[in-house]
Order: structure tokens, then C-alpha cells, then sequence
């Protein structure tokens, strides 16, 4: 009998266990087929597609068609400034506002210049809400700036998204000004 109620709570246990982590993983927000997703588009080893982290070999410099040091060091400044250069959102909203298409106007003419140059647009928000609705919110935020990108001529293909909702937050406050920082699209470089 004591060989029993010890199966028995091992058994609730290891369920317990599991319904616990299911229910603490965040779920996929389902993409729309009108545009790609990032695991659509991965990059990374085996990809064709190179990450920026270290140095940038030779090949990839060639690949970009940028054969001078001057045109290198043009391109490592333009790059730094392009990612670090976010677009921001009003409370629960994806609506892109006057600053932020003239920020995106600027990635359109870096993107124009350097065609073998792919990014992924990452939506995020603040803490507010909940984990399924922020992944939405952020997915949407994404979607935007790529209707803008594509809408202004950039090729589908070079653009992905991902949604990280709140789990990236840059300002970890709980006030207004640290959510606005966190209502933002991250463009990232990759070639």
C-alpha cells in the first residue's frame, strides 16, 4: 500500500512538473502568409548569411562589393547607426508615427546602398499586458515597419521579424518613460 501512494505522488509530481513548464513557455504568435517570419529566413551558420559579432572576413567584404578600407569604414559606421537606431510606439499601438517614418526613410536609403545586406525587424513592448497579447502587439509593431520597408521598395526577401513581446525590455523600469523605450522596433544587420 506504501509502494503505492509513493507511485502515486511521483506520478502527480512529475505531472505537476509538466503542466508547469507548459504553461510558463511562451507561445508562437501564428504569422500571416503575406509576409516571412525569422524562422523563416534564419541566420547563422550554414545559412549563406553572416551575423555581425567579430571581424568581417574577406569574402563577406567582397560579397558586399566593398573593396576599400574607406568604403569598409563607411559602411561599420552606417551599420552601428542603423541598428542603433530604433522606431518607437505609442501605448498598445503599431501605428507608425512622423519620426518614426522618417527614421525608417533613413534605413531605406542604407538598404538601397548595400543590397546584399538582410535584416530582421524585432517587435517589442513594454510589461503591460499579457505574454500572448505583447508577443501580438510586438509581431505587429514588426509587420509595420516591414509594410513601410517593403512599401518604399526594399525586396521582401532581405526582411524578417520576430516578436519578443516584453522579454527584451532596454529600460527595466516600471514608469512611463521606461515603457516608451520599451514600445520600440530593433533592426538588425545580417549579410
Amino acid at each position: 500500500m506504501q509502494h503505492g501512494m509513493k507511485a502515486v505522488a511521483v506520478w502527480c509530481g512529475l505531472l505537476v512538473m509538466f503542466l508547469t513548464v507548459s504553461a510558463c513557455s511562451k507561445k508562437a504568435v501564428p504569422g500571416q502568409a503575406a509576409y516571412p517570419s525569422a524562422a523563416a529566413t534564419p541566420a547563422g551558420p550554414g545559412t549563406g548569411r553572416y551575423t555581425p559579432s567579430g571581424p568581417i572576413d574577406e569574402a563577406t567584404w567582397q560579397r558586399l562589393g566593398l573593396r576599400t578600407e574607406e568604403e569598409r569604414q563607411r559602411f561599420l559606421q552606417e551599420k552601428d547607426q542603423f541598428q542603433n537606431e530604433d522606431i518607437y510606439f505609442e501605448f498598445d499601438a503599431y501605428v507608425l508615427m512622423d519620426e518614426a517614418k522618417t527614421i525608417l526613410d533613413k534605413k531605406v536609403d542604407f538598404l538601397r546602398r548595400y543590397p546584399a545586406v538582410h535584416v530582421t525587424i524585432e517587435g517589442h513592448c513594454d510589461e503591460r499586458g499579457t505574454n500572448d497579447y505583447n508577443l501580438a502587439l510586438g509581431e505587429r509593431r514588426a509587420n509595420s515597419a516591414w509594410q513601410y520597408l517593403v512599401n518604399s521598395g526594399i525586396e521582401p526577401h532581405r526582411l524578417s521579424m520576430i516578436s519578443y513581446g516584453e522579454e527584451r525590455p532596454i529600460a527595466l523600469g516600471h514608469d512611463e518613460a521606461s515603457w516608451a523605450k520599451n514600445r520600440r522596433a530593433h533592426f538588425v544587420v545580417q549579410f
